[in-house]
């Protein structure tokens, strides 16, 4: 939660918070060393999250030297970080490779980077649509967007 007795669902979900979930659901392994990333705190609470997500290919930065702790998590750039975690754990990722998402009228709005994790998630059934025609790829993912496209991942994909 947000607080000991809050969860705050609609308030956007940040980059360090996902990298910690994703952290947390690996057991908190040990990390050596930093993440190299500048903006990250020193012994903040997400410091070996993303240290460990950076050391096993699971996110990038922003730029060459930052990572964003503090910034919103975009819906493509939790597609894109769930999709190398998928990887990490040696999951099928080719279930998305043929998913068409140009029905969605906003599909050209992604990155590319973005695009085959977007067909992944979708072709998978992490990712629904913020409606039946639009992705909101460069939305910010609310905590009770991110909790439900977890869920969704953990369900689908580790079976």
């Amino acid at each position: 939660g947000t607080t000991a007795t809050t969860f705050s669902p609609y308030a956007p979900m940040t980059r360090a918070m996902l990298v910690t979930v994703l952290y947390r659901l690996e057991g908190e392994p040990a990390v050596t060393g930093r993440s190299g990333f500048s903006d990250v705190q020193y012994n903040g609470y997400y410091e070996d999250a993303v240290t460990w997500a950076a050391d096993n290919g699971i996110v990038n930065g922003t730029s060459a030297s930052t990572f964003s702790p503090n910034a919103n998590v975009t819906r493509e750039q939790m597609a894109a970080i769930l999709y190398r975690y998928a990887q990490y754990k040696k999951l099928d990722t080719s279930v998305g490779e043929n998913t068409n998402i140009l029905g969605f009228e906003d599909a050209s709005q992604l990155s590319e980077y973005a695009i085959p994790a977007m067909q992944w998630a979708v072709g998978a059934g992490v990712i629904n649509g913020t409606t039946a025609s639009t992705l909101s790829p460069s939305g910010d993912a609310s905590r009770a967007q991110a909790a439900n496209i977890l869920y969704r991942f953990l369900s689908t994909c580790q079976k």
